[in-house]
């Protein structure tokens, strides 16, 4: 039962009131409240909140946050002049609700610092140029597609297409550093979130990570909140002097969520029956990443959007590739064939990746662009069952050895110096050679602690080329069988 004592204090207190007029699902008209200000949080009398989205004079239109249930004729005071919420170090390693209020069970919190969840981004002024990488623990982002502290990148896939395990991956992979990961979860099941705080939990990621938490059973409001909320709270941990990175899964569901409350709200629909705001309400979001010229701290946001049937041209998607700074697309097709991740070559890009790597680095992928693309041209030839060159049978070889080497399981983790050790050392054995990959990756864990420089990559990647290679028949000398074995193999797979 809500102990109404607050109320009553706030209303002597002599903030402004009002009485519930109407109400329309989560959309509350209240009459009074003459000059409250938009974002302000209201309290009523049965102890819900409300958060102001409209006012004309007189007339408020609310959002509900906790439920549908509100009866007309009650009473409302506004408790604050916008929306706070509990912030600071105090909830590292915690699972909150878009208020700021704890479901973990471990016990109230103990914030002393609260914050509005609807911040202004800082200025162009207050920002410098990304250059440094966020390492991901995933050859197949970090070697491609590099994510840069402060970058935003979206994450764009179908359903079950592996883009929640690179996730935890990046995540997992913060260990051991100061950054601390908020991660919002938007309207998902239960299931959703008990897998993912199990995974935070065995990885040992909870300890630097915040859950910010809105489930398909929460109000629409909680969902549409849950987003400024964790940025709100990520930003507070980085102006107090942390690289932050803030993960938002998904902005679909964020999306569908303010479309339901607009439409409820009878607010014109747009494409999709978006409200016409919805780009807005998401570039908003997104713009407040950056990295800070004073302190050179960074906020990195990836934001998360479902891709139903790979289509990546929908309204939604391209309004997020159009804010951020690249995409890394999951391909459903791609992890049919089995491979892990099921990232997208040819689709994905990091606009300011670049910025990041070394030379080395940038020759790298480069590289292995190439080799790749060698490797998928050369797979159409031997579909055919035709005789291969000696060339086309080298390209096939090379690059079964490079997708073997960057199928990873939601375990594995590599960092940048393991990554080239792995793919430099197949890189330089010739056509000729075979790699125990597995075995190279092993080696590659143990050994790079020893590299300091550019001269030791060179030495460690020729001492583990000798130790696990080993020399084949010369590749061209029965191309015929190769071809047709290869192709058996593909129509096989099929």
């Amino acid at each position: 039962m809500f102990d109404n004592r607050k109320f009553q204090k706030l209303v002597e207190a002599d903030h402004l009131t009002g009485e519930v007029r109407s109400t329309n699902g989560f959309i509350v008209e209240v009459k009074g409240l003459e000059g409250v200000r938009l974002g302000a949080q209201v309290l009523f009398e049965d102890g819900q909140h409300g958060l102001v989205r409209e006012a004309y004079g007189d007339r408020v239109i609310l959002f509900n946050i906790d439920s549908e249930k509100i009866m007309p004729g009650t009473l409302a005071v506004v408790e604050n002049d916008l929306l706070q919420i509990p912030v600071g170090r105090e909830l590292i390693g915690r699972v909150v609700n878009p208020m700021g209020q704890p479901v973990d069970g471990k016990g109230s919190l103990k914030a002393r610092q609260t914050s509005g969840i609807f911040n202004k981004a800082p200025g162009i002024m207050d920002r410098v140029q990304l250059n440094q990488q966020l390492a991901s623990g995933v050859p197949a982002v970090d070697m491609f597609f590099p994510v840069v502290l402060g970058q935003r990148i979206a994450i764009l896939g179908d359903s079950k297409s592996g883009k929640s395990t690179f996730l935890r991956q990046l995540s997992a992979n913060q260990s051991g550093t100061d950054r601390i990961v908020i991660y919002a979860m938007i309207g998902k099941r239960k299931v959703d979130v008990e897998a993912l705080l199990s995974g935070l939990e065995e990885s040992g990621a909870m300890d630097h990570t915040v859950v910010v938490i809105a489930d398909v059973f929460d109000s629409l409001t909680l969902s549409y909140m849950a987003p400024y909320s964790a940025c709100a709270i990520a930003e507070n941990l980085w102006r107090a002097g942390h690289d932050v990175i803030i993960i938002y899964d998904d902005l679909t569901s964020h999306a569908e969520a303010y479309r339901q409350l607009s439409l409820i709200q009878e607010v014109d629909p747009g494409r999709d029956s978006y409200p016409g705001d919805m780009f807005y309400a998401h570039s908003s979001l997104l713009e407040r990443a950056g990295r800070l010229k004073g302190s050179q701290k960074t906020l990195t946001a990836l934001p998360v959007v479902v891709t139903p049937n790979n289509d990546i041209t929908a309204y939604l998607s391209t309004s997020i590739m159009s804010i951020t700074d690249g995409q890394i697309i999951f391909d459903l097709n791609v992890f049919r064939q089995g491979q892990r991740p099921a990232v997208n070559a040819g689709l994905s890009v990091s606009r300011v990746g670049g910025q990041a790597q070394t030379v080395r680095q940038k020759r790298l992928s480069g590289t292995l662009f190439q080799k790749l693309a060698a490797y998928h041209r050369a797979e159409e030839f031997a579909h055919f069952g035709s005789s291969l060159s000696k060339e086309s049978a080298s390209d096939l070889k090379l690059g079964r050895q490079l997708l073997e080497a960057l199928q990873q399981t939601p375990e594995e983790l590599y960092s940048l110096v393991e990554q080239q050790l792995i793919l430099e050392t197949i890189l330089q054995g010739n056509t000729q050679v075979d790699i125990d990959i597995r075995a190279l990756k092993q080696a590659a864990k143990q050994e790079s602690n020893k590299v300091k420089e550019d001269t030791d990559l060179d030495r460690i990647e020729a001492e583990l080329l000798k130790k696990y290679s080993t020399t084949t028949e010369d590749i061209g000398a029965d191309s015929a069988k190769t071809g047709g074995q290869q192709a058996g193999a593909q129509h096989a797979t099929a």
